[in-house]
């Protein structure tokens, strides 16, 4: 782990540790304040540093993570764990694990025309579900 850094830019830390897929993704998730630093908004060039807390809204989940170490450069996912802590609620991660299959099931019926008796029956029990 480097301590050699003071601070980071938070779209290249969100970057570095995988957050994100693109660096420019997490720039525009910046721009459009969807992330929180510290509980404010943060913009693509406020610095990170150890200790802080950033909330991410990204796909009806909001993630909370920690900061432990800062880094620069984009590492591979096992390593980027090391780099922060998650503290999302349990029950928010479940509820956004159960609203991304849900939106799989119901993703896959558009757009094949007309559904059969069964595939109408699960999407009557997905819309009843609010989804």
């Amino acid at each position: 782990m480097n301590t050699e850094v003071e601070n980071v830019r938070i779209d290249r830390w969100l970057w570095a540790v995988r957050i994100f897929k693109t660096r420019s993704d997490s720039n525009s998730a910046c721009r459009s304040t969807r992330i929180k630093l510290n509980g404010n908004t943060a913009k693509p060039a406020s610095k990170v540093r150890i200790g802080d807390e950033i909330c991410i809204r990204k796909n009806n989940y909001t993630q909370k993570l920690v900061v432990k170490e800062l880094i620069e450069k984009r590492v591979g996912a096992h390593i980027a764990l090391e780099y922060f802590t998650d503290q999302t609620p349990a029950i928010e991660r479940k509820q956004a694990d159960a609203h991304r299959e849900h939106a799989k099931l119901y993703k896959g019926y558009r757009g094949k025309g007309r559904p059969t008796k069964k595939d109408r029956r699960t999407l009557e029990d997905l819309k009843t579900l609010g989804f």
